[in-house]
């Protein structure tokens, strides 16, 4: 089945890493990609009451940067003809990033979202960039992957996936994890950061469960003890030259304590890997 994917882009060279990623990691795949670059009017906000619209100078002039800039980057990508099964299309839209990104996954009925983590600013001292950490938090319709700076693809050998054994998943909220680790025969590692000596009957259930949806899969558990999670999971994840970490999305727990900045940095200074939000689909 064909897979629509949302590129993001506001033409930075993070933006353009991310395309590349995305295309590598679904080269075998008949894939409809959509790059989306939203554009504001200089000195306007889409909130603002004296907001421009269509036909007004200053709405047409950045309409027609954003236009360009799409054109080129899909010029860019006729280059990369190895890929007959990609299709890309263009989308500029006036709006605010979180709610064009939105108004197009249900449009399109977009399954993946994968973006950059640095905008246009580059600055050093922010490692995953607000738009991105806020597309992870409020876009609970679609998955969402996050590519720092800098990488390069190669294709993913190891996926950590942490869990506290606390929650219980249902498969389908776990289905694109399979899936990547299928695609590219990437084995996954779940790791659980105990702050308990021995699982409890919830735990061990739930530990179950895991062992039935990655029937098929290469993976296997691990266990840190006495460790905080984001020391724990970001020296597991750069011990073992992991390839991609991947969070189950829970309101107001498990992620949100992931993604304070704080832990954003830490795992974008140190270990400069992807990472994939899932979500839950009970909220």
């Amino acid at each position: 089945m064909k897979k629509k994917i949302l590129l993001p882009t506001d033409f930075s060279k993070n933006a353009w890493n991310a395309i590349c990623y995305a295309i590598e990691l679904y080269k075998n795949e008949e894939c409809d990609f959509y790059l989306l670059n939203v554009f504001q009017a200089s000195g306007y906000t889409v909130e603002s009451m004296m907001a421009p619209t269509i036909g007004d100078k200053i709405y047409e002039e950045a309409s027609e940067i954003s236009k360009i800039g799409l054109a080129k980057t899909v010029e860019r990508l006729s280059f990369r003809d190895d890929y007959p099964r990609h299709k890309f299309f263009t989308i500029s839209q006036y709006n605010t990033l979180l709610e064009a990104v939105k108004d197009v996954v249900e449009k399109k009925d977009i399954e993946m979202i994968i973006m950059g983590t640095k905008g246009t600013t580059n600055a050093k001292d922010i490692i995953y960039g607000s738009n991105t950490v806020l597309i992870m938090e409020k876009e609970r319709n679609c998955p969402v992957m996050a590519i720092p700076d800098g990488i390069i693809y190669k294709e993913p050998k190891e996926i950590v996936f942490p869990t506290s054994y606390r929650t219980h998943f249902k498969r389908r909220e776990l289905q694109y994890l399979i899936e990547l680790a299928q695609i590219s025969n990437a084995a996954i590692r779940v790791l659980h950061i105990a702050q308990e000596d021995e699982l409890d009957d919830e735990q061990i259930n739930n530990k179950k469960l895991l062992e039935e949806y990655f029937d098929g899969l290469k993976y296997s558990f691990h266990t840190l003890h006495n460790v905080d999670v984001k020391g724990g999971l970001n020296s597991f994840a750069e011990s073992r030259g992991s390839d991609m970490i991947t969070f189950i999305n829970k309101k107001h727990s498990f992620f949100g304590s992931i993604l304070s900045k704080p832990m954003v940095k830490s795992l974008g200074h140190h270990a400069n890997i992807p990472v994939l939000a899932l979500h839950d689909l009970r909220n």
